[in-house]
């Protein structure tokens, strides 16, 4: 065979793989843009448009709670999409959440809101949410599996880590998108009707729909149990890993911390320096934007960090510097300096990327393929349950409760000395980068 001969598969895989990547990571980023505004506006706008109350507390916890119940639908859509993913291929999972995503997210842009249909609103609001929920528990599953299951065995770390960065991209894209608009409108025109075009922008994920679709190759890990899948006898992965549910809650414990100070930093803080301390949105909003970009540069680094020393140790540095960190948050925040703000929320999310960059893939490769996006999913979106869609629930519940943003750090703290656990139980497992069937 002549050196060209030798050289065009490689070629073809490399671009393949660049395919795959820039369509993961394109995806995540329309599918997090779509569900995390709602976060900032739950924040911003939804507690008067959908909730009004005579106390301002009893409202941003009404609109939070409608936050949370999104989270609710994630392990619906993991399963629904995990079948599918598992059974008849990553791809086809990936478009059908895609669009779900899309048609949701704009529906929600065009509700009517309290003033005009009464408790229609706050009934139709939930419904959309529970929709973009199930949604999300098939997105992340597919592109993150497409990504690592066409990486090279030595790469998977830095493959799984890159579409994460699509989670980042899109809180960026839709806090700047709220920083413009909170910018350009007055507030009364902000609350009338601007908060309603970031979500009516959700139509953009049709293209991207389509080139998935048109353009991607389901993954070698699939096509290579797919005729015995097809052969074997029709049973439910996601009863199979039901049935042996110890890795599914390995997954869902170990990922705690980074669900809650993901959220605590990006919407509990938001919501903190804007009602509590009174500052200005714009400026707690650029915060949350800058931080992304130290977060998806953290993610990327340990991702392929962990493909030399293995998953564990990277994710338990970023576990410990998250329990650590939450008591620096909020007196940083307190003092009401942008820098000091910045530094609280910049760290924190280094402690989350230091967690997702080794840990979605770990998640995969704690699971066979014929079973991997059930479970893997399954796992990620219940932690996001428990940790991150009740996480800026949570922080606004204890400091009313108690008066005092030190319960908060100590709620970090509980939830990364339990990651710690599970984590040490493992064993070898998670040192071993390759261990992409174990």
């Amino acid at each position: 065979m002549s050196v060209q001969g030798r050289i065009a598969p490689a070629e073809a895989a490399t671009k393949r793989r660049g395919k795959v990547l820039a369509a993961a990571i394109a995806a995540q980023s329309l599918e997090y843009y779509d569900f995390l505004i709602y976060g900032t506006a739950a924040s911003l706008v939804f507690n008067h448009a959908f909730f009004p109350s005579t106390s301002a507390a009893a409202g941003v916890l009404a609109a939070f709670a409608t936050f949370a119940v999104g989270f609710a639908g994630r392990p619906v859509g993991a399963a629904v999409f995990g079948h599918i993913g598992d059974r008849f291929g990553r791809k086809p999972a990936l478009v059908a959440s895609t669009l779900s995503m899309a048609v949701a997210t704009t529906l929600v842009g065009l509700l009517p809101t309290f003033s005009s249909v009464g408790a229609l609103a706050p009934v139709l609001l939930v419904i959309l949410r529970v929709a973009q929920g199930i949604a999300v528990g098939g997105v992340w599953g597919g592109s993150t599996l497409l990504a690592v299951e066409h990486a090279p065995p030595n790469r998977r770390g830095l493959h799984g880590s890159l579409p994460q960065l699509g989670i980042f991209a899109g809180m960026v894209l839709g806090t700047l998108v709220f920083v413009v608009l909170s910018g350009a409108l007055t507030a009364d025109q902000f609350a009338a009707w601007g908060w309603r075009i970031p979500f009516l922008l959700g139509i953009v994920m049709i293209p991207v729909v389509f080139y998935i679709h048109r353009f991607l190759e389901d993954s070698p890990d699939f096509r290579a149990v797919e005729e015995k899948l097809a052969a074997a006898p029709k049973r439910s992965s996601v009863v199979q890993v039901l049935r042996r549910p110890k890795n599914l809650l390995l997954v869902v414990f170990i990922f705690l911390p980074a669900t809650i100070m993901f959220y605590a930093t990006v919407t509990g803080l938001l919501d903190y320096g804007v009602r509590e301390l009174k500052i200005a949105k714009g400026t707690m909003l650029t915060a949350v934007m800058f931080s992304m970009i130290a977060t998806g540069v953290s993610t990327v680094l340990c991702g392929r960090l962990s493909d030399t020393v293995g998953r564990r140790p990277v994710y338990a540095g970023g576990v410990v510097l998250a329990g650590i960190w939450g008591f620096a948050l909020f007196p940083l925040a307190d003092t009401r300096n942008f820098w000091a703000i910045l530094l609280a929320i910049v760290v924190g999310q280094i402690s989350v990327g230091a967690m997702f960059g080794p840990g979605v893939t770990m998640f995969a490769e704690m699971f066979p393929p014929s079973v991997r996006f059930s479970g893997a999913s399954m796992g990620y979106q219940l932690a996001n349950i428990i940790g991150g869609g009740l996480a800026p629930f949570v922080m606004a519940a204890l400091i009313a409760a108690t008066h005092t943003t030190l319960s908060v750090s100590v709620y970090i703290l509980v939830a990364c000395l339990i990651s710690l656990v599970p984590l040490a139980l493992l064993g070898r497992r998670a040192l071993t980068p390759a261990a992409a069937e174990g």
